[in-house]
């Protein structure tokens, strides 16, 4: 099983991920403390879970929908990968490697991810 988390508003418009089941384990809206310059103050989250093996597709799918603008990413792990996906680019390490976490976290800053949102789980 894979679990992870996307921020609504930080879908292209018009984007779809599909053919992909996608079971959602939480959904809220939150109002953020910290923003980045083009993102809104106020957020819709997905806690969602997967099948293992949809992970390499799952991020293809979020890679190709994720706006390119406002620092936007989302993430999820298999219990021995992690995942974060960019607009068009994936870092895909295993779990707790310090090493492709910090490529991801650079990745994040060079497209405007603010520092207090480099936090994914692992």
């Amino acid at each position: 099983m894979l679990e992870g988390v996307l921020i609504a508003e930080s879908l292209r418009i018009g984007a779809e991920v599909t053919g992909i089941p996608l079971r959602i384990t939480k959904l809220v809206r939150v109002e953020m403390a910290t923003t980045g310059r083009d993102q809104p103050r106020y957020w819709t989250v997905l806690d969602f879970a997967a099948e293992e093996g949809e992970a390499p597709r799952l991020a293809d799918e979020l890679a190709s929908c994720l706006a390119p603008t406002g620092g936007w990413y989302a993430d999820f792990h298999t219990p021995v990968e992690t995942y974060v996906v960019f607009a068009d680019k994936v870092f895909r390490y295993p779990r707790g490697q310090a090493e492709g976490r910090r490529a991801a976290q650079g990745y994040g800053r060079s497209v405007g991810v603010p520092e207090a949102q480099l936090d994914w789980g692992e």
